[in-house]
């Protein structure tokens, strides 16, 4: 009878243990996935000021420069399922990680239009940020001088 029990401990610690560890390993993508969305988020909801808060390698923008810059674009995330599909996290680091996303984009040419890409995120004051650059990129408005 007493070996019964350890086997029956044993063996709901095994299936806890397991499980618990499922659980971590789909964390870390789970919140990196949640970073952007809430990114997304703000952006979509022209909260540019906290936007701008939760980007990392703001470089020599402002927050002002960067605000204008987001008003000026008609370009936002779409909402709901098509917002982000197909997330994958390529390298992930203590503080900085790699992810693979398609991010669907309203106010284009076309009705719906994606980028499809990898991202760079950094972990800062206890968050995964994404770049900044990379907003104005997916805003159309990234700054970057055009050669005609």
């Amino acid at each position: 009878m007493n070996l019964r029990t350890v086997f029956a401990a044993m063996m709901l610690s095994s299936i806890l243990l397991f499980g618990m560890s499922s659980a971590f390993a789909e964390t870390p993508s789970s919140i990196l996935e949640q970073s952007i969305s809430d990114t997304l988020d703000l952006w979509r909801e022209g909260r540019y000021e906290q936007l701008y808060e939760q980007l990392s390698h703001r470089g020599k923008t402002s927050r002002e420069q960067f605000v204008a810059r987001m008003r000026n674009s008609a370009r936002r995330p779409a909402c709901c399922w098509q917002k982000m599909e197909n997330f994958r996290v390529l390298n992930e680091k203590r503080t900085e990680a790699t992810v693979h996303v398609k991010i669907g984009l309203e106010g284009t040419p076309s009705p719906v239009e994606s980028s499809t890409r990898d991202f760079k995120l950094s972990h800062d004051s206890q968050t995964w940020k994404m770049r900044l650059n990379d907003v104005l990129d997916l805003a159309g408005v990234s700054g970057k001088k055009s050669r005609h």
